[in-house]
């Protein structure tokens, strides 16, 4: 033990003690900035468009190298906002960023090689960002909803008629979505398209059950995403895994590396792979989620026209009462069955190989149906594995052109057979 002369120890503090005050003290000088909207004319009054203010607290942030622009209580009425890199966008408790009323505010793009419209928030080519809080970004999405029911291909991406999206982050790094509410979309809700290490987590998404095409997040050819308890009652997927269009010319990335844990869905149509994905879909996890009235609760979903490698996916410890549909995989979105006398075709770019899917530890009551696993004819489903799956539900289990293997699988229908091996069907069950 060293010990030292009460003479030598104030010496020391006088050296030490400035220089640690000079430390803190640039430390605190060189600190990310906050940016207030108000010093910009924001009146956050849900009348008055605080768009330029907003953006112009952006803006101030981005060029002093990023920065946190907070949004205090009161409701923030705005047309699309962009955030740029080394931006956190707070929302305060009590704190509304709502969409403008007014569609000629969201201009016209190309959004995701389609017709589409910028969307409320969104970030393209940026690192770094943020958005954080307690607070609301709402779509003000019902006047969208009227337009959109009255149109045949309203959901679908690539058609002539799109809805803005409500936050969307384009070729971005380095994400996270972390505590607020997010509702109201007119479109899809979260988007992170083509972006790396994104994390989601502790946010609630909604819409109104019937709400067209509200799904709450859709990673889309992005990589090493992070969605923690997600809680989703929404009027479509409440995860949906995308990654290209229908019929895409291509290149397409695919979406890899997801993990979703500790989720629960209320309405909406379930914890999907798909339905576009022409780029593939690979590592795949999904662990203690639980669907409570959904439509759907698992769905691996594509067709010969929007399909490539999808593979390498576990879902565990899944939790499902009062679901329509409890499992599906299907190679014929958007239908589930084939057409009767189904044929193979050759196989190209956009053919569908489900392969090395796992779920483990399902239990499901109230079902309506158990759902189905139904490959092509040229492509068969292969290596699906069900372990300790319980299942009570009104009608059955139909598999078809798979390869299924499994242990402790107890299917209980009432009406008909518990598992219906179809065509092509392969299934060795415990």
């Amino acid at each position: 033990m060293i010990s030292l002369h009460p003479s030598r120890i104030g010496r020391v503090a006088a050296t030490v003690l400035p220089a640690l005050l000079f430390i803190a003290l640039s430390s605190a000088l060189h600190a990310a900035p906050v940016c207030d909207p108000h010093a910009y004319g924001a009146k956050a009054d849900g009348k008055t468009k605080d768009t330029a203010a907003i953006q112009s607290a952006i803006d101030t942030c981005a060029k002093q190298g990023g920065g946190t622009v907070r949004l205090t209580a009161g409701t923030w009425l705005s047309a699309p906002i962009v955030l740029k890199s080394n931006i956190t966008l707070h929302l305060d408790k009590g704190a509304t960023l709502l969409g403008s009323p007014d569609h000629a505010d969201y201009p016209a793009k190309t959004e995701f090689r389609a017709p589409g419209y910028q969307s409320l928030v969104s970030a393209t080519n940026a690192e770094n960002v943020s958005i954080t809080g307690e607070g609301i970004i709402d779509g003000n999405g019902e006047s969208w909803w009227q337009e959109a029911r009255s149109i045949h291909d309203h959901g679908i991406l690539g058609s002539s008629y799109s809805r803005p999206r409500l936050v969307v982050f384009d070729h971005c790094k380095h994400l996270r979505i972390e505590g607020v509410t997010i509702q109201n979309s007119p479109m899809w809700q979260v988007v992170p398209y083509y972006s790396d290490d994104v994390v989601i987590k502790n946010i609630r998404v909604l819409a109104p059950q019937h709400a067209p095409n509200t799904d709450a997040v859709d990673p889309f050819s992005s990589s090493n995403v992070v969605i923690d308890h997600l809680y989703a009652d929404v009027g479509d997927d409440d995860i949906a895994i995308k990654s290209g269009a229908i019929n895409s010319p291509g290149p397409d990335a695919p979406s890899r590396n997801i993990t979703i844990t500790d989720c629960t869905f209320l309405h909406g149509h379930g914890l999907s792979v798909g339905s576009e994905l022409a780029g593939g879909a690979q590592n795949i996890r999904a662990e203690r989620v639980t669907f409570d009235g959904t439509d759907n609760g698992i769905r691996v979903k594509a067709n010969r026209d929007r399909g490539n490698d999808v593979g390498n996916i576990v879902f565990r410890d899944m939790q499902m009462k009062n679901v329509k549909n409890a499992l599906i995989i299907s190679e014929y979105y958007p239908k589930v069955m084939p057409e009767a006398g189904v044929s193979a075709q050759p196989i190209g770019r956009l053919t569908p190989y489900f392969h090395d899917i796992t779920i483990d530890n399902l239990t499901a009551t109230g079902i309506q149906n158990a759902g189905a696993i139904v490959g092509l004819p040229e492509v068969p489903v292969a290596n699906v594995v069900l372990h300790n799956v319980q299942i009570s539900t009104e009608k059955g289990l139909s598999i078809g052109y798979a390869h299924v293997t499994g242990s402790k699988v107890l299917v209980q229908a009432t009406d008909g057979k518990p598992i219906t091996q179809m065509e092509g069907a392969e299934v060795t069950l415990q």
